[in-house]
């Protein structure tokens, strides 16, 4: 197969691959739409050099069934994910907080302290806060996922400040 067949292919079926993620893909993973397009291109283009679509069905069907397969695949996965940082944010309050009670003072508290911080990092802290996690905040805020990690180790470090200064 030439490149320029499969991208015919790709031109002729691309429809068919995205209505098949939008139909088995939840809306919040909405954002991993394009890998999953790429891996169905990927797992259909190194099936045809192999040989294993046989044409029982049009190559539209088979797509179909391909990126159906890999949108119910990556929505576990990102589930799977998705537990996970919730897990380790409990974990997290658990240790800050044993009894695991956040006073609506203590929270516009934080808030408040949030609010002085400089631009960048009051921006990732607040959608931290929000619950979105490290790549949904780089998504949205279009700075790599390094960045985030580093803008909230230094936001928790300036957030310490602000408190221990008000008990001084």
């Amino acid at each position: 197969m030439t490149e320029k067949e499969f991208a015919e292919i790709i031109n002729s079926t691309k429809g068919v691959v995205l209505s098949a993620i939008e139909k088995n893909l939840s809306g919040r993973f909405y954002y991993a739409i394009d890998d999953i397009v790429q891996e169905t291109y990927i797992r259909a283009y190194n099936s045809i050099v192999k040989g294993k679509f046989r044409g029982d069905s049009s190559i539209e069907t088979w797509l179909y069934r391909i990126a159906r397969n890999e949108s119910l695949r990556m929505g576990e996965k990102l589930g799977r994910e998705e537990k996970k940082f919730q897990k380790s944010v409990q974990e997290f309050q658990q240790k800050e907080r044993p009894d695991n009670s956040f006073p609506d003072e203590d929270i516009e508290e934080l808030r408040q302290k949030i609010n002085r911080l400089p631009s960048i990092y009051r921006d990732v802290m607040e959608l931290l806060s929000k619950g979105y996690s490290e790549k949904e905040i780089a998504e949205k805020l279009d700075i790599k996922k390094g960045t985030v990690k580093s803008r909230i180790w230094r936001g928790r470090e300036m957030l310490q400040k602000l408190y221990a200064e008000e008990t001084i």
